[in-house]
């Protein structure tokens, strides 16, 4: 299976990667004017390969004369990637904020088991989002990216440090593996050749410090040495790309005796 998007319908509430809207001149017409966009809280989109992902969206606008509506919201990656609502199918809900001022909320989903809109790893990337918004006096404005956001690949990150328990001034080996959402065959594969950090936090501290930086091989996996000094906890962390988010193992205790 591919990953595939579809709109559906929501109640208000504004959220999904955030930013104020472009300038660029699209189209319409009066004085109506589209003051914020946003997508996801202001976060990417993460999606994995199974759950069905929601992102939430919101449309500020204002006109002297009220919004009417907002017509569709639309999302649009590299092709065929896409997503779409429309206020005709119930799926955007408008709330007045002022006489002049409305928000419209929906919401996008992004589901690996939808038989439409199909995409695959090419949808990692930026997306732009597209509205058409209309006043009460008729006034209109349609932009094809009053924002953009970013949709990522799931990432994952493991760690284990043995032995357990060890003798201080002997070697420990921190293993483990960066792997990430593969849209094509939904399944996770190691992400490679990627700059991972080993950190270790002391036990009673709740400060990481960074030992070394490695780089995961050819099928994801990290591997190397540190001399055992004190009681405290390993892990591993990557800072993530841009379609692929940070993550963190969990930390693994040593028992330094």
């Amino acid at each position: 299976m591919r990953l595939a998007l579809l709109g559906t319908s929501v109640a208000l509430a504004a959220t999904a990667i955030g930013a104020t809207a472009a300038q660029a001149e699209d189209g319409g017409e009066g004085n109506i004017t589209i003051d914020k966009v946003v997508v996801n809280g202001g976060k990417p989109v993460v999606v994995g390969t199974t759950k069905v992902v929601s992102a939430k969206v919101s449309v500020t606008a204002s006109d002297d004369s009220g919004i009417a509506k907002t017509t569709y919201i639309s999302a649009f990656g590299p092709k065929p990637n896409f997503a779409q609502i429309r206020a005709d199918d119930g799926d955007i809900t408008c709330v007045k904020v002022s006489a002049t001022t409305s928000t419209c909320s929906g919401t996008l989903t992004f589901d690996l088991q939808a038989s439409t809109g199909f995409v695959n790893n090419s949808a990692a990337a930026t997306w732009n989002l597209g509205t058409l918004v209309s006043a009460n006096d008729y006034d209109c404005i349609h932009r094809d990216a009053a924002t953009t956001f970013k949709v990522q690949r799931y990432s994952m990150l493991t760690v284990n440090a043995s032995p357990e328990p060890v003798k201080k001034g002997r070697t420990i080996t921190v293993t483990g593996k960066l792997s990430r959402a593969n849209w094509e065959d939904n399944q996770y594969h190691g992400y490679t050749n990627q700059s991972v950090k080993l950190q270790f936090r002391k036990k009673g501290s709740n400060t990481c410090t960074t030992v070394k930086t490695i780089k995961s091989n050819s099928t994801g996996n990290l591997k190397t040495t540190v001399t055992a000094s004190t009681d405290g906890y390993f892990r591993y962390s990557f800072a993530g790309t841009t379609t692929t988010p940070a993550v963190s193992a969990t930390g693994d205790f040593v028992d330094v005796q």
